[in-house]
């Protein structure tokens, strides 16, 4: 009779699962920690300290303007 030797197959599989999973995890850690980069349909886009300080002006100017356009709805029928 032979000794029945030991497979370490399903072992060795185990590890390389985890190991890819664990390249993964890091990949995407790594690749979502820019807050600044967005995207959109598979598009970076990098938003610039001067573009931010811009959209944050126009925001503010939208903010302060006068919109009201002096239309009434309800005493417009007569």
């Amino acid at each position: 009779m032979d000794p029945e030797k030991k497979s370490n197959g399903a072992l060795v599989g185990l590890i390389v699962i985890i190991i890819i999973l664990i390249i993964g995890g890091i990949y995407l850690w790594q690749s979502n920690k820019s807050p600044a980069t967005n995207t959109i349909n598979g598009q970076t886009e990098s938003v610039s300290t001067t573009d931010s300080t811009e959209l944050d002006t126009l925001g503010q100017e939208v903010d302060v303007a006068d919109i009201d356009v002096g239309a009434n709805a309800i005493n417009s029928v007569q």
